[in-house]
């Protein structure tokens, strides 16, 4: 069997058998090993056997899939080489996948930068399958998910709104679970699952309620099934909880921001114990943005963080806690970042200019299947800030391409429609994204 897995080393995508009982997703990938997500239908062993070109050892892990997680293992696949793949075989459940996945490239020299290319999208919509909550005309254009795995990205950030749940769901645990788990095996997403590796951060329809915040009574629930649901690298620290946290894809460090789970109520009067993110996440922040040496610090987060025209939810209603950290930004003098963003219904660039420094960029790109919000009002489409050309109100999703050295990166932004054709592409340097650049 061994023998047919090395086979398909140069393989980045495994077919799905009409009649087949798992579900097989990349999670995070680091230099020397991948997370791999595995969902059974029914519990039982899950076998999961693998061979890296790298140590030539033939490895192999049995995980029990049990009821209580949703019969959802993940294996970490290891001893792995920087930017090898390795061929993978899984078996349980009466079913039998094979599949390759690729550790992410590291490099010593900055000659040596490889290209890297990440996926960005939010607001994935799939109706109920029944009455009354089968608001079948609200999603569609389901071939965007093959749309963004035919680009061939190395790593997918969900940005949030990835499943809506119902009024059903919300105080009811297992009906969330059954709505992550309906989600999951849609024949459609089964292409895009392996044909990169994912990471999320949520925004309020797939926290609770719509624009549900930190009185959310049923948080827990949510907070376990979206660790279930996720292979990201980590989840919050271990005296603060969330899905906040880091990852790490050659010289782009992607800050995974949670703005649900601190998130004061929206109509709460101004002041500053308004918070969108709360004291501890702001500080861990703050200390990994500074700590951090890439070359660009993507900054994810589910509502819009820049946005003045906004009239729905974002962080301009939080004026506060967001002019403290746009003058932190200032005073730290942190290169490099660059924020994006999901919710809208809509995509845009944003580029807010900054006196005596660098603009700060914000990439917002939404839906993927839920309804376009296709005519946005006057004042988003009159708003100072955007970058013209920008502004489409289609379903939709971006990525953000690095190339070149790694001491003259090339960084380029761009939209496509759910056939995946480009909407528009903008282009920079990332010395444009330092003080002092040229």
């Amino acid at each position: 069997m061994l023998r047919s897995v090395i086979a398909l080393v140069v393989a980045s995508l495994f077919v799905r058998a009409a009649d087949a009982h798992l579900v097989v997703m990349h999670g995070f990938t680091d230099y020397t090993s991948a997370l791999l997500w595995i969902q059974a239908d029914a519990p039982g062993p899950i076998r999961v056997h693998w061979r890296s070109a790298h140590d030539g050892v033939d490895h192999a892990s049995t995980l029990d899939a049990g009821v209580l997680d949703d019969n959802v293992v993940v294996a970490r696949l290891t001893g792995l080489a920087p930017g090898t793949p390795v061929a993978y075989a899984v078996d349980g459940d009466g079913d039998h996948r094979e599949g390759s996945v690729r550790a992410q490239p590291y490099w010593s020299k900055a000659v040596d930068a490889t290209d890297i290319t990440i996926a960005i999208g939010s607001c994935f919509f799939l109706a109920a399958a029944g009455p009354p909550w089968n608001a079948s005309s609200y999603g569609g254009g389901f071939e965007i998910l093959d749309a963004i795995a035919s680009k061939s990205p190395d790593l997918m950030v969900w940005l949030g709104d990835n499943l809506y749940f119902q009024p059903p769901d919300e105080l009811d645990a297992v009906s969330m679970a059954a709505r992550y788990r309906r989600q999951r095996a849609l024949p459609a997403l089964q292409k895009l699952l392996t044909a990169t590796s994912h990471v999320a951060i949520w925004d309020d329809h797939d926290y609770g309620p719509n624009d549900a915040d930190r009185s959310y009574t049923m948080k827990g629930d949510s907070l376990a099934l979206f660790r279930r649901y996720w292979a990201n690298p980590s989840f919050g620290l271990p005296d603060v909880p969330g899905v906040f946290g880091r990852a790490r894809y050659g010289d782009v460090d992607i800050f995974l921001l949670d703005d649900r789970w601190y998130r004061s109520a929206n109509r709460m009067r101004d002041g500053a114990d308004k918070t969108m993110f709360g004291a501890a996440q702001i500080d861990w922040l703050q200390n990994a943005l500074v700590y951090s040496s890439a070359t660009l610090k993507l900054v994810a987060n589910g509502s819009q963080m820049w946005n003045r025209a906004n009239r729905f939810e974002g962080f301009n209603h939080f004026p506060d806690e967001q002019k403290r950290l746009a003058d932190w930004l200032l005073a730290q003098r942190v290169d490099g970042v660059m924020f994006a963003s999901g919710d809208r219904h809509f995509g845009e660039l944003l580029r807010i200019e900054r006196p005596g420094a660098y603009p700060l960029y914000e990439f917002t790109s939404s839906p993927l299947t839920s309804r376009p919000y296709e005519n946005p009002d006057a004042a988003e489409r009159q708003n100072p800030d955007l970058v013209p050309g920008t502004l489409v109100g289609r379903r939709q999703f971006g990525l953000i391409r690095l190339s070149g050295p790694e001491n003259a990166r090339r960084v380029v932004l761009e939209s496509y429609d759910q056939r995946g054709a480009l909407l528009w592409r903008q282009e920079l340097l990332a010395s444009d994204l330092r003080f002092g650049r040229r």
